[in-house]
């Protein structure tokens, strides 16, 4: 190829992958696959290794990072990079508009409104379209640069898009950390054991930051833009409005909420709607700013100290403050789960006084290192429980005392217990603990549970709320006057619940084990642990080793189960239902492990059968040691199809599984038969 056509064909990559760069990281809407991309950036790195003459400033392949630095090098800002004036409220908003119409004369000022954002304010300069420098902000004349690391930034074009562009352009802007990328990083951190950050403004500001501009590309930053500096070459439209039109058509990205609002109604009514939304955006902001929208009434307003007179920033309530933890105790949720809880000295934060943070779990306070007596930064955002981000260490006082967490529930004394794996500590009193007692209702009245029809939320929150069921044997002492005198619950209601109720105390062990909600027991497991052990007592009374022997029942199972039967409370609880009449047929155990007809054997049901409907079927071919899936694989033996059978049939017909109608399926469940199998 003759070096004309190297040189256009490294022009046309260039162009085309900084064309797709902003499709991508700009506009969100890419138009090429990932492979495709990846393809062009490696012919345009080998045509550059082979021919470095190519090689330009705004070649994308100078996002990848370079070697480290020993320093940052002092700019000075050709135009200062002022900061703004603050209103904490609605008063300070009025009266900056009050100064600028009296200023100006006018009734109603047109203003451009933005949302503040949360990050790292820097400047870009272009020579003739192509970036040159960027720098922080810095004290506002004088700032780092950090050219080498924003060209990492996938978001910053490298060059204008413009055939005409600006002799000199300087774009003001924020760079920044997205919500999702500053949760990958922080998993990615703790993954390595690093440590992790407090927020996606300290992760921005850090990876800006880094002499080694390699580890900036690996984190991915986002960046807007939201004014101009210095221009020479290009004659600035009328409107601050139009300049960022402007930008936009440029390549740079400019925050879609960015509006023209009339007066001071507007400022105010802009700041309500972005801040009911502050919480959903893609990043976090910590106020709106509100600039004069008429370029020629910003210079004729100037500038006051080191701030401008034309514009001003609006703040929401902080998000994150720094207050004392006076204790850490915990929390019982509704299923058991025991979590930590700073007890704070009050801070107003988010709008809000807050006095408790939630810590998560254990691991997590270890992690954090968060002790009784220590300094710490507290979030709130929105609605969101509000947490404990980090320890100021360097607060840290001599006397402060490490968490311990308790081994017995502090709401009914039960157990604590953690299994292998879990990151999360819960209370092994599910039948009888306070915290826990709707939720133990309502699974236990569960339709594949109990089977207590009417018994939903609603009625649960009334019984529990009112101390008149504490457990679910008290179920079976409810009568027709206390029922029909709740809430919304008619004569006739009330007689349907507690016929369905009396209906549920003949029931069968394994809906009755599954019904105690026993952590990792599920139906399945609990059809498992009623066939091999056949009586409630046998069960009650093995331990973890005996209970692995059970068909899937591994050793997280064993010990949920080991340790639910373990506590006195769950059996006192299994007593009392007994005694209120709950009962159910019990056997010999039946070890199906290994010896059952259908050991080993799995199908997948599909379609209607003549006699049998499928909970039927499916309730045999368990009982006969067979396991029944949702979904035809090549682990699948069998596909009993019923009539109007679907894709499940056509699935196994292309994988040549084995298709039986009832008839087949009575004949592998037919003892008579067994014999004749052949497996």
């Amino acid at each position: 190829m003759a070096a004309s056509d190297i040189a256009q064909r490294a022009q046309f990559l260039r162009d085309q992958l900084n064309y797709h760069n902003y499709r991508y990281y700009v506009l969100d809407s890419p138009e090429i696959p990932d492979a495709e991309y990846d393809r062009l950036f490696r012919e345009l790195l080998e045509i550059e290794a082979a021919h470095p003459e190519l090689l330009t400033a705004d070649s994308p392949t100078q996002r990848i990072g370079g070697l480290p630095l020993s320093g940052f090098s002092q700019v000075t800002h050709r135009q200062p990079m002022l900061s703004l004036n603050n209103a904490f409220d609605e008063n300070e908003v009025i009266a900056f508009d009050r100064r600028v119409r009296e200023a100006a004369g006018q009734e109603i000022i047109e203003y451009e409104v933005d949302p503040k954002f949360d990050g790292l304010a820097i400047s870009l300069t272009y020579e003739n379209g192509v970036f040159i420098q960027g720098a922080t902000r810095g004290d506002g004349y004088t700032g780092e640069d950090v050219t080498q690391n924003l060209r990492t930034v996938s978001a910053i074009p490298l060059r204008v898009a413009s055939d005409t562009p600006p002799k000199l352009l300087e774009v003001r802007g924020e760079v920044l950390m997205l919500h999702k990328d500053f949760a990958a990083l922080n998993a990615a951190q703790r993954e390595k054991g690093e440590k992790t950050f407090a927020n996606p403004r300290n992760a921005a500001a850090g990876s800006l930051r880094q002499l080694d501009s390699r580890i900036t590309a690996s984190r991915k930053l986002a960046f807007f833009a939201y004014g101009v500096g210095e221009v020479q070459g290009w004659k600035l439209p009328k409107k601050f409005s139009d300049i960022m039109q402007q930008l936009k058509q440029w390549h740079f990205p400019v925050a879609s909420e960015s509006e023209v609002v009339q007066g001071v109604e507007g400022l105010l009514d802009y700041f309500q709607h972005l801040g009911g939304k502050r919480d959903k955006l893609a990043f976090d902001i910590d106020g709106v700013v509100y600039k004069v929208n008429d370029l020629q009434l910003q210079e004729e307003l100037g500038f006051v100290s080191r701030a401008p007179r034309f514009a001003i920033a609006h703040k929401y309530p902080a998000q994150e403050e720094i207050t004392q933890v006076l204790d850490i105790d915990v929390q019982v949720g509704r299923t058991g789960a025991i979590t930590p809880v700073a007890r704070l000295a009050p801070v107003f934060v988010g709008g809000v006084t807050v006095t408790n943070a939630t810590l998560h779990n254990e691991d997590e306070v270890r992690r954090k290192d968060v002790r009784i007596g220590d300094w710490v930064s507290v979030r709130r955002a929105g609605d969101v429980i509000p947490e404990v981000v980090s320890v100021m260490e360097d607060r840290r006082q001599d006397d402060v005392r490490e968490f311990v967490m308790p081994d017995k529930c502090p709401v009914c004394g039960s157990h604590v217990v953690r299994l292998e794996g879990e990151a999360v500590a819960r209370c092994s009193g599910g039948l009888f603990c306070p915290a826990q007692r709707k939720q133990a209702l309502l699974h236990f009245a569960s339709r594949r549970a109990m089977d207590i029809e009417g018994l939903g939320e609603k009625i649960v929150d009334q019984l529990v709320d009112n101390a008149i069921v504490h457990n679910p044997s008290d179920l079976y002492k409810l009568g027709l006057v206390k029922l029909a005198n709740l809430d919304r619950m008619a004569e006739k209601s009330a007689s349907n619940l507690l016929a369905a109720i009396e209906k549920s105390r003949s029931t069968s062990l394994p809906r009755f084990i599954f019904a105690l909600g026993i952590r990792n027991v599920g139906e399945a497991t609990a059809k498992d642990l009623a066939r091999h052990f056949g009586k409630l007592d046998v069960l009650m009374a093995a331990n973890e080793a005996v209970l692995t022997q059970v068909t899937d029942v591994g050793p997280i199972v064993a010990q949920s189960v080991a340790q639910f039967f373990a506590e006195s409370h769950n059996r006192e609880v299994i007593e009392q239902l007994r005694a209120a009449g709950v009962h159910w047929p019990e056997s010999e155990p039946r070890r199906t492990h290994g010896i059952g007809a259908l050991a080993g054997k799995t199908f997948v049901l599909t379609g209607a059968m003549p006699n049998m409907t499928r909970d039927e079927a499916k309730e045999r071919i368990e009982a006969a040691g067979g396991k029944v899936a949702g979904s035809v694989s090549k682990k699948t033996d069998y596909v009993v199809a019923g009539a109007e059978a679907g894709s499940k049939l056509t699935k196994a017909q292309e994988l040549g599984v084995t298709i039986l109608d009832e008839d087949g399926l009575l004949a592998l469940l037919n003892p008579e038969a067994q014999g004749k199998l052949e497996f």
